[in-house]
């Protein structure tokens, strides 16, 4: 496996552990929708939550959740809604959040970009 294939393992695991310390529920970890996956779906205060999660070794070339487009966004938005069919509960509103983790000196650094888009 490609060490940035490890790296962003590495990166969904750390962004994974974050939101259960902050209280979310994580219902599903890389849920695939068609060819392309979620990388993280969680509950929270009434939310159902897409997050996608970047990871970089540093910051030097910018922040992780520079490089999402538009195109992931429209996708996100899409699987989001399946997700949310799958689910049956019209009760929940939909936010997307990115986590974008860097490391310096090994250590890792997380953002948590609540409502980061809205499609």
């Amino acid at each position: 496996m490609a060490e940035h294939n490890d790296l962003g393992i590495l990166g969904e695991e750390i962004a994974r552990e974050f939101l259960e310390e902050k209280g979310y529920l994580i219902l599903e970890q890389n849920w695939k929708f068609h060819r392309k996956e979620i990388d993280l779906v969680a509950l929270h205060n009434g939310f159902l939550i897409i997050v996608e999660v970047k990871t970089r070794s540093s910051a030097v070339f910018g922040y992780p959740d520079d490089f999402i487009g538009i195109q992931k966004i429209n996708f996100l938005a899409e699987a989001a809604c399946a997700y949310a069919d799958k689910l049956d509960n019209d009760d929940l509103e939909i936010r997307f959040d990115v986590i974008s983790v860097t490391f310096k000196n090994k250590v890792p650094a997380i953002y948590h970009q609540e409502g980061a888009f809205h499609p």
